[in-house]
């Protein structure tokens, strides 16, 4: 039975009724898919709290956030396959189910090591979420209303981020740091309720699945970003970094070799020639390299010099939340309304690079200044993001949607990993570098009075912001006029580096508009809409 937008209209369904049926998909895809991005960046606000309770080290503490994105992006190509063989719906169901089972799960965890492997379990329950979402929208709204459809969808999952921080942040007001996760798992059940309401759809002949082009491609992102999350901490030169980063890219090279031999490939890299595809793919690849960068920096930022709250931080990111909310509806009405996907993704992505390049070079000293400079971000990448999308799913085949939307969400993570290893890797050199004169300050004025606590408090101050922080809150009250020293000191080496980090990461995205703005095609759509006339069978 077809389940396409021809059929229902072949079969007198009322429009009001195909209506009902293509805003409930939406929704009901949106809302699982702002539960996999929210996952993403909650536990960064909940983190020392949860450190605590478990008894997390440094090295630990990262991977309870990293294993989730690590092994999401690791699955997604293969996950997306999956749902285009045995069905979009039934791989949601069991995606909710994985992603709702770890997340309760990691309510009785006694240690981190548990904890850690919960995240792995929900990051292989999101990976099988994630492109159902925008795959089903793809196929299941007809073509005239897709490019608003792939909006909303994109304007969600770009602003779930920010979400994340604000649940998070209200449920640590009131509750413990399990509540997150309670949240999660009962979050997790709703939503699977809601999807045994919508239909299904898969590709017609899916031929025999690529188990080699899978194992390779795995093993390939999984280098990349075990590499790219692990950099800040060890060191680009540090063997196991060099080993998975060139070892992934030498793997990917691979990958691309295999499935251009393969009559059933994983990926038709082919689709990479198609330009609009490889575009959107850049561009998305790019918004978040700005936005997760930029989110890492500032979090910390609002945080440790601001003195803001968990919840006080995320409000202040809202800005965010508004323009690509927003700027998603009118950028993707533009590039197809008017043909002009070049001018909406250079001018998008050059309009963020504006936005992170004044980060870097105003200095914010109080919110308002910083308040502005993030609406013109998010400016830039509300008008981008659904346009990528959209390319992306439009020079798709519609029997292999579930791929076209894994290259979508793939990017993503690879451009988030990029953007927090760049942004961390310069905001610790550069702290390190200038942070010296107040090390020997605090030991030498600590000294006299404990020797021990000398030394713990100068390798605390050295160590981080957030440790000069902690140190400046232990300090007698006698010892106020050190403790200024020692925050003015850790502020300075802190916000140099962090302006500096966002100067790259400005200049990397004026590139990209450059070249994009080149590259792109003024097409969205392909002219002769060959990727969006099969359609697909109900499950």
């Amino acid at each position: 039975m077809r389940v396409g937008a021809r059929s229902l209209r072949d079969r007198g369904t009322p429009p009001s009724s195909e209506s009902f049926r293509t805003g409930w998909l939406i929704l009901v895809s949106c809302l699982a898919v702002s539960l996999v991005v929210a996952a993403m960046a909650a536990l960064n606000t909940a983190l020392p709290d949860i450190a605590k309770s478990v008894g997390a080290d440094t090295g630990e503490m990262t991977w309870i956030i990293d294993g989730y994105t690590l092994v999401l992006a690791a699955l997604l190509l293969p996950a997306g396959a999956i749902g285009d063989r045995l069905g979009r719906k039934p791989v949601l169901i069991a995606g909710l189910i994985v992603f709702g089972v770890a997340s309760l799960a990691a309510v009785w965890v006694d240690t981190s090591l548990q904890l850690i492997i919960t995240r792995f379990v929900a990051g292989a329950g999101a990976a099988l979420i994630m492109p159902s979402t925008l795959s089903l929208i793809s196929a299941g709204v007809p073509r005239e209303r897709r490019p608003l459809a792939i909006s909303i969808w994109a304007g969600v999952a770009g602003a779930g981020a920010i979400m994340g921080f604000f649940v998070t942040g209200v449920l640590l007001e009131f509750f413990s740091w399990h509540s997150v996760f309670v949240t999660f798992a009962a979050s997790s059940a709703a939503t699977l309720i809601l999807v045994l309401t919508i239909g299904n759809s898969k590709d017609a002949a899916p031929g025999s699945f690529d188990v080699i082009g899978s194992a390779t491609s795995v093993i390939a992102i999984a280098a990349v970003v075990f590499g790219l999350l692990e950099a800040p901490q060890r060191g680009w030169t540090d063997p196991l970094i060099l080993v998975c980063l060139i070892g992934g890219v030498v793997l990917v090279a691979v990958f691309i070799l295999v499935e251009k031999h393969r009559t059933s490939p994983l990926l038709d890299v082919r689709l990479f020639t198609n330009r609009a595809f490889s575009a959107g793919s850049l561009s998305v690849a790019l918004q978040f390299l700005a936005s997760f960068g930029v989110f890492y920096l500032l979090l910390l930022q609002l945080q440790l010099v601001y003195g803001y709250s968990a919840l006080t931080s995320a409000l202040a990111l809202f800005p965010m939340v508004v323009g690509v909310g927003v700027f998603a509806m009118i950028g993707n009405w533009v590039a197809v309304r008017f043909h002009s996907l070049r001018i909406v993704l250079g001018a998008g992505i050059a309009i963020a690079a504006a936005g992170v390049l004044a980060i870097g070079i105003v200095d914010a000293d109080v919110y308002w200044k910083l308040g502005i400079m993030l609406g013109v971000c998010a400016v830039g990448i509300g008008l981008a993001t659904a346009p990528s999308t959209t390319a992306i799913m439009s020079n798709t085949p519609l029997d292999n949607q579930g791929i076209g939307s894994a290259v979508n969400d793939t990017a993503r993570e690879l451009g988030a990993a990029i953007g927090i290893a760049l942004a961390g890797s310069i905001l610790a050199a550069g702290y390190a570098d200038r942070i010296g004169p107040t090390v020997d300050v605090t030991r030498d004025q600590l000294t006299a009075v404990d020797p021990s606590l000398a030394d713990r408090a100068a390798d605390a101050v050295s160590s981080s912001l957030a440790g000069a922080v902690e140190v400046v809150d232990a300090l007698p009250a006698d010892a106020a006029p050190l403790g200024e020293q020692i925050t003015a000191g850790a502020h300075a080496a802190f916000l140099e580096p962090l302006q500096s980090a966002c100067l790259v990461l400005g200049s990397i995205l004026m590139a990209g508009a450059l070249f994009l703005a080149w590259y792109s095609p003024r097409e969205v759509i392909p002219a002769d809409g060959k990727p969006d006339d099969p359609e697909p069978t109900a499950g």
